[in-house]
Parts: structure tokens; sequence; C-alpha cells
């Protein structure tokens, strides 16, 4: 047996500037996506999607089961379709009723089942469910396209295309729960299943077969069939707030893997002496794609658009240089892919973090099977026993950037994390405007670790230090945490004035594999998940999708 050589790989991107809570918020969605990896392995296996039960009504109201094979076992999405008043719908989590809910269920379910899932699903919160349901969600029509859809189909007609471009989805689902919530099964029930062993597989999945759903229901209520460039085009939108940002913080090690997978295989391509036969001109002709998809891309907050503009205007400088003699020439030369990144050198955050997740697309050969190594099977990080000289060493080398603040200043203690106790999802309120803060949530890392820096004996036992100041043993955590895991760490304030949660949002989401980006705030944002992938019927199609336009 050989052994097995690893690729080479450049030096990774360091910590300290990946880990920015801005560059965070610049994240685009890339071929190691949690949705791309998903319908690669149904790809891989020729999945073929059934629907063994349809009792919707004409106008759209029943409930249907869809099954799909992955991995030796089988799922199935029941989908639960209800009328709905108007002056219900809403994208908050205080709604207490859908359009339509959804559970994921493991195997094809019986009728008892079917039964069970149609009587609690459209409930949500307010039911509970067992270790047979394996995701749990809900979603609202886009009322205007809806109607749209279904009023030119019913007359024989397809769907405007400028309408269809403009929302680009016909539901939005308003959460996917996963994880044991309300009685459903546990990650570890899950977590060694070939297909659904990676971070959030089984979300995902749920979310394809939604859109399946969508597209299957506009159909059956229209009369006719959708034009394929048109339903490819309609993917699933999601609102998202603040009860998902949380999620890196409190999940260091998850997020170092997620960032080191992407780092790593930004390395192995940064040290690609010369260029594959043909990669060249794919760079060409997906910084084209990138440039209309920019251009498709319109949204109503003034911040945001304001990127969007500068992106676009910089993103043609890329286009211009790959269209270039310049680029022809440096193509020829060792290591092409690092005289592109130049280009980028001087411009945003935002083209520069676009440049890297083009980068990656055509080197499928190079580093798709990385994204196995983003799962956390290890859990929380454990302290270890060491002399606190050691980690007075640690915190020297890795948190300057958190001991150097005042936190008893107003901007630096401006904001507080807290669970709403209605709802049980985070929340961030204004220390010196609302009450609450004595419930805060222990997300301010970098205040943490400047308080231990401060009463951290020059040496000794850190176990003795921390019996009598156990307050101090979370930070402690963390900063060996950092040691190990580069990536673990948001290294920012995250209780300054200056702390957009967006940011945080848009980072998760991107590994999720969303694009089309639409914040309502700096605190939640619409995106679109599955524009432009490959429909039910075509999963023997190329994998190539990476930020589709009207029409790919």
């Amino acid at each position: 047996m050989k052994d097995f050589a690893p690729p080479p790989q450049a030096k990774l991107r360091p910590a300290s500037d990946v880990m920015r809570l801005r560059r965070l918020g610049a994240s685009f969605p890339t071929r190691l996506s949690f949705l791309r990896t998903l319908l690669r392995r149904l790809s891989s296996e020729n999945a073929t999607v059934t629907c063994p039960v349809w009792e919707i009504s004409a106008d759209g109201y029943g409930h249907a089961v869809i099954s799909v094979p992955l991995g030796g076992h089988v799922y199935s999405l029941v989908a639960v379709s209800t009328e709905l008043d108007p002056d219900a719908r809403t994208d908050r989590v205080i709604a207490t009723a859908w359009d339509t809910a959804f559970v994921l269920y493991d195997g094809i379910p019986p009728q008892a089942e079917i039964d069970r899932i149609v009587a609690t699903a459209p409930h949500q919160e307010a039911s509970r469910f067992t270790a047979s349901d394996l995701v749990l969600s809900r979603a609202n029509k886009s009322v205007r396209l809806w109607s749209h859809v279904v009023e030119r189909l019913q007359a024989g007609l397809q769907p405007d295309e400028h309408i269809v471009r403009e929302t680009g989805y016909l539901m939005r689902t308003t959460a996917v729960y996963g994880n044991g919530k309300f009685g459903i099964a546990d990650r570890a029930d899950i977590a060694e299943r070939d297909g659904l062993s990676g971070p959030f597989q089984a979300e995902m999945l749920t979310v394809w077969l939604i859109r399946h759903f969508t597209h299957l229901l506009v159909e059956h209520v229209g009369q006719a069939p959708l034009d394929p460039h048109l339903k490819r085009h309609l993917g699933i939108g999601n609102s998202t707030g603040l009860g998902m940002a949380p999620f890196l913080v409190t999940h260091p090690v998850l997020l170092n893997n997620w960032i080191m997978v992407r780092e790593t295989a930004l390395a192995r391509i940064r040290a690609l002496e010369e260029l594959p036969n043909g990669a060249a001109s794919t760079l060409q002709n997906l910084a084209k794609r990138a440039a209309k998809h920019l251009s498709e891309w319109i949204v109503p907050d003034a911040i945001a658009a304001t990127r969007i503009s500068t992106l676009q205007a910089e993103w043609e400088a890329i286009v211009g240089y790959l269209n270039s003699e310049a680029w022809h020439e440096a193509a020829e030369k060792p290591f092409p892919i690092e005289a592109l990144l130049q280009q980028a050198e001087d411009l945003s955050e935002d083209a520069q973090e676009l440049l890297y997740s083009m980068i990656i697309e055509p080197f499928g050969e190079l580093v798709d099977g990385l994204e196995e190594c983003m799962a956390d099977p290890f859990g929380a990080p454990r302290l270890t026993p060491c002399d606190t000289s050691e980690l007075h060493a640690l915190i020297n080398r890795d948190w300057a950037w958190a001991t150097s603040r005042d936190y008893s200043a107003r901007d630096e203690c401006a904001q507080f994390w807290y669970v709403s106790e209605e709802k049980l999802e985070p929340r961030l309120g204004n220390r010196h405007e609302e009450d609450g803060a004595e419930l805060e949530s222990p997300l301010d890392i970098a205040r943490r670790v400047a308080a231990l820096a401060k009463d951290l004996p020059a040496s000794g036992s850190l176990t003795a230090f921390l019996a009598t100041h156990p307050e101090h043993r979370f930070a402690a955590e963390r900063v060996q945490c950092l040691d190990k895991h580069p990536y673990s760490e948001i290294r920012d304030n995250l209780i300054a004035d200056t702390c957009l949660p967006i940011d945080m949002l848009r980072c998760k989401l991107s590994f999720f594999g969303a694009s089309k980006f639409d914040p309502k705030s700096d605190r939640w944002t619409r995106v679109t998940l599955y524009q432009g992938a490959p429909l039910a019927n075509e999963l023997s199609a190329a994998d190539d999708w990476w930020l589709p336009t009207f029409g790919s």
C-alpha cells in the first residue's frame, strides 16, 4: 500500500485577518457549502425522488409525502398545506400559523404516523414530536409570486420572467429545526449515518425536498407544468434572525472546522504551480457569471445596496483582468492563482471574499472530500490542567485584540445578549437603555478573557486558581481552545456598539450555501437557498451552479 501524500498547499490565511466580523460578513457560498455537498452525494448515488402520498385538494390544501434514498436509508418529507388568514401571515418568530408545515421523517411513514404528523406539524413549537422526526420546519408563500404563477399557469401561460427573477422563491421558511428540539431526534442519532454525518445535512435535505414540494404544489394548483428553466430559478427563501447568530460563538470547534476546511481548500489551490487544462477559461466564465449574479442581486436596504454597488464596480476590474493579455501570460507562469489574487489586494473585503469563493469552484478534484472534516465529533472543549504562566503566554500571544480594550467604556459594553423568556430565542439588548443585563448570556468572550488576564496570577496551578475563581473557568477554556483551533474565535468584541449580528448570520448562511442576502436590519436577513440547483429529475447534471444567474 502506498503512503498517502496530501496535496501541496500554501500558507493558510492568518486567523487574525479571516476571523474579523467585517470579513466574515462578506462570505459567499462555495462548492464546499453544505447544500452543494448534499446534492453531490445524492447525484453520486443516483437517488430518485418519489411521491408515494399526494392528498392535496385542487386549491392546494392537504398533505403529501415525498421520499428519497440517501446513504442506505430512506427519508420522507411529510408536507402539510393549510389555508391561512392573510392577517396571520408573518415571518416573525412570534407567528403561530403558517401556510405549510413540514417534518423530515426517518423512513417511509405508515398511515398512523402520517396522521400524527398532519395533526401536530402545523402547531410547530406547541406540539411535541418523536425520535422518528428528524427535522421540523414551516414556510410561508411569497403571496405575490405564488398568485402570479398560479394565475399564469391556469391561463395556459408561463410566469413573467422578470417577476420570477425579482423574487426567486415560491415559499420561504421561517425555521428549520433539528437536533432534538421539541422531541425530534437528537443529532447523535444520525451523526454516524452515511449522507447525514456532515453539518446540517438533514436540514439541507429537508429544504431541498421542500423546494420540490413547492414546485409540485404550484403546478398542481396551476394545472400545468412550469418551464424547467423558470422552475430551476425558484429556490426556497429563508428568513433568519438573531437566533442563528450565537451558534458560531457557542460552537467554537465547529466554527474552526468550517473555516479550516475552506482555508485549506484555498491553500491547496494557491499552491498550484500550473493550471489544469481549461481552468483559465473556466475562471473567466465564472467571473462573468458572478458579474451577472451581482447585477441580479437587488435589495432595498441602503447599506447593503451600497456595498453591492461597490462590489459590482470592483468586480469589473477582476473580469477585465481575466479577459486581458496579462492573465493569459500569468496563466502560463508558475503559481497563476497568486497573480489573480493580487488583483484584489486593494479591493474591499466583499470583492476579496467573492474571488476566494470563485477560485475554489473549478478544482473539485483537489478539494472535494475536505467537507468530511467539517463535523465536530468531540463536542464542547474541556479544560486541561496547566500552570497559570502557560495560560498567560497563550493570552499574550492570541488575545491582544481582546485584552487591549476598555470594557468600562460605553461603546465597548453597549450591548448584551440574552434569551427571550417568551420564545427561548437569543436577543440583543442595549445595556444603557434596557433592563435585563443581569440575565446576560456568556457571548462576551473578549471581555471575559480580559477579566481572566487581569486576575490570573503569574504562576501557580490553574486548577487551584479556578477553585477560588470559578467565574473564569469558561474564559480559560476558550483560551485553551483557541490554542488548538486557530479559527474558533470571532476576533471582535461582540458586545461593542460596532457589533453587527448580520455579519455572523451571513457567515453561517454562506456555509449553508445561501445567496442573494437581503438584510432587513443589522439583525435579520432574507436569503435564497437552492436557487439554480438541479431539480429532482436532474441530479445527474454537472455540479455547476455556483452563484446561479437567471436562466442558467
